[in-house]
């Protein structure tokens, strides 16, 4: 016992197999936090570049808008208004104003349906052990609950 090498399973007591499991299970429980770590930090970190990529998006995107909205009242003031420019620009505050609304409504849902960021590899791995414990088995590669 003192070269390091377990004795035979025949030659060991049982406190010295239930440290064995004891240790390999505390071992599998690190290594689950670890995966579970790993895969929300990854989770996250592709959240953070869509969101930035969206951001820039969005900001040529209001820039186009802001042109072509600032156009279509000149031209409104042209065909219908006269010299009273300021309604063409009252007619594109509101459209502007449903436009904000039926984006937010958008939003709310998207969000609201959105689920967080989950270790959902890890969550089913930890069910996995779960099983495999409770029925005394080892389940064959690519098998799940």
């Amino acid at each position: 016992m003192s070269d390091g090498t377990p004795p035979p399973a025949d030659d060991r007591s049982l406190g010295e197999l239930v440290f064995d499991v004891s240790e390999q299970v505390s071992t599998l429980v690190r290594e689950e936090i670890e995966l579970a770590k790993t895969e929300i930090a990854e989770k996250v970190g592709k959240l953070l570049r869509g969101g930035a990529v969206a951001i820039a998006a969005g900001i040529f995107v209001l820039a186009g808008l802001v042109m072509l909205m600032h156009s279509i009242a000149w031209l409104l003031n042209d065909l219908f208004f006269g010299d009273n420019f300021w309604l063409g620009f009252l007619i594109e505050a509101a459209m502007f104003f449903v436009i904000a609304a039926i984006a937010g409504l958008v939003a709310y849902r998207s969000v609201k349906a959105g689920a967080p960021p989950t270790p959902d590899m890890a969550i089913e791995e930890g069910r996995r052990i779960k099983q495999t414990i409770e029925s005394g088995t080892t389940p064959a590669a690519g098998e799940g609950p």
